[in-house]
């Protein structure tokens, strides 16, 4: 397999994280959109530096990425949690208001 190969697959991934970013009306569904597409960025990164050499740098920066991500999923899912636990919904259009 060639480096098309891996493009191919990362933009799929890719597309599909947008759609399910923009089609979805549901907070968790968002964070599954974005946690694709940070994967997507992640083929790419150790594809590029495979086909480059097979130097280090770009599985460091995978690495950086996928504990980035787990702290962001954390965090992300913590805010879920207590938008549910003050609005009785995760949908992302329930909480535009400001609490006083």
């Amino acid at each position: 397999m060639g480096l098309e190969a891996y493009v191919a697959v990362s933009a799929g991934l890719f597309a599909l994280g947008i759609i399910a970013i923009i089609v979805r009306r549901n907070v968790l569904y968002v964070l599954m959109g974005i946690e694709m597409i940070l994967n997507a960025a992640n083929i790419n990164f150790v594809a590029f530096s495979h086909f480059q050499g097979d130097s280090l740098d770009g599985r460091m920066f995978a690495i950086f990425t996928i504990i980035l991500a787990a702290a962001e999923a954390a965090v992300a899912l913590a805010i879920v949690l207590n938008v549910f636990h003050l609005y009785d919904s995760i949908k992302p259009s329930d909480a535009d208001l400001l609490r006083e």
